[in-house]
């Protein structure tokens, strides 16, 4: 028995229906909460009820009781809110800091025992996907059910991000649509400076500037880190005096510049580059917030993305530094997955906290009339007989 096929259990809610605690009293499941990959408590913002009390907080699961103090858990202070110790074996009783006694859920003889062996064989597989050999023997319906299960799990995960970024907005969703597009205008390897950079030029400043596109860019590029040098070009420079003054008007600090990646990367891709277009979609989508959750057909929002990079881009990737002339526009692919990793989450959570299911239906549409990725996972689910026909299946 392991902790881990443990938490499994519990997080997915494979136990008879009578359950009692160590007590004696009745209890019941009512949410198992939040799986906690980091330090502290296993699950967090559980919710169940014992007798007639209703219970929210933190649950702690061991295969053994004891290992509660073997794991020195008793010292300390990130479990003293546990409501409930979830164990294999109760071999021990378990008290809070303050001598009181810990309610224990025993699992043993609560679940079906061969679940173990199915999950110990899954977990020892060498396959790429352990369930790889059972595939083709599934129904076509119930890989289907799972495929949507999934996918909204996926959403869901992506909404959690969501959630943190509405609440550090102080539930403006407007800011929150702004800084979770900056994120993935970074795409995998810039999301973190990009995401730093739209935190620290407020919304707010954006919309003030929204009709001069020299002026985003000049705050975009300076907040960015990228003027603090002496440029030979006339566009850097001008760039850099223009921040230079609404750098005092707003009171800005700019990231630091060290912070952008450009090493092995397509130059097309190049920071540098995408920060020019995101201030084209600043510039470009007046009501971005209201467009994309008025639009019903993923192609207006499409269109709203087939931007490209301001004229000095067409002969750079870099200031100061010439290169063979190309528009730089954001290409289709880049397209797609600002729509699959941006707009159709933001639609799915503002959706669900508003409760415009609409908005929630809508979403998963668009997703399905969006073609699939293609990139290396994708083809091996494909090679094992799992096709994906649209962005739905991709992203599931």
């Amino acid at each position: 028995m392991t902790e881990e096929f443990l938490q499994f259990v519990w997080k997915m809610r494979l136990l008879d229906n009578n359950l009692t605690i160590n007590s004696g009293e009745a209890m019941e499941i009512l949410h198992p909460g939040q799986l906690n990959n980091d330090a502290g408590p296993d699950f967090t913002n559980a919710r169940i009820r014992i007798g007639d009390t209703l219970w929210a907080g933190n649950v702690e699961i061991h295969v053994n009781a004891s290992d509660w103090y073997a794991h020195k858990h008793a010292s300390d202070h990130k479990y003293d809110n546990i409501i409930l110790h979830v164990v294999y074996h109760d071999d021990l009783e378990v008290t809070r800091q303050n001598g009181e006694v810990i309610p224990v859920l025993l699992l043993k003889g609560r679940f079906d025992e061969t679940l173990f062996r199915k999950y110990r064989d899954l977990m020892e597989n060498l396959n790429w996907v352990p369930c790889q050999r059972n595939l083709e023997d599934t129904e076509t319906l119930a890989a289907r059910a799972m495929t949507e299960r999934a996918l909204i799990y996926r959403l869901e995960r992506k909404t959690d991000y969501l959630s943190r970024l509405l609440n550090v907005s102080r539930n403006n969703w407007e800011e929150t649509l702004y800084r979770m597009l900056a994120r993935n205008f970074g795409f995998k390897t810039n999301a973190e400076p990009f995401e730093q950079l739209a935190a620290s030029l407020p919304y707010l400043v954006i919309a003030r500037h929204r009709s001069d596109l020299f002026q985003l860019e000049a705050l975009l590029y300076g907040q960015a880190g990228m003027l603090q040098h002496d440029f030979r070009d006339e566009y850097p420079v001008s760039l850099k005096r223009e921040y230079m003054f609404l750098q005092k008007k707003w009171g800005l600090e700019p990231v630091g510049g060290h912070l952008w990646k450009y090493l092995r990367m397509r130059p097309a891709n190049f920071p540098s580059v995408r920060i020019s277009q995101f201030a084209r979609l600043m510039f470009d989508s007046d009501r971005l917030f209201a467009r994309i959750t008025d639009a019903e057909d993923v192609k207006e929002v499409d269109d709203m993305l087939d931007i490209t990079a301001s004229e000095y881009w067409d002969e750079h990737y870099v200031f100061d530094k010439l290169a063979p002339r190309r528009v730089k526009l954001l290409g289709e692919r880049s397209r797609l997955l600002i729509l699959i990793n941006t707009v159709i989450p933001f639609m799915f959570y503002y959706g669900r906290i508003t409760g415009k299911e609409n908005l929630v239906d809508r979403s998963l549409h668009f997703l399905e009339t969006l073609p699939p990725e293609n990139n290396k996972v994708i083809r091996k689910w494909t090679e094992l007989g799992l096709a994906c026909e649209s962005a739905f299946d991709s992203q599931a």
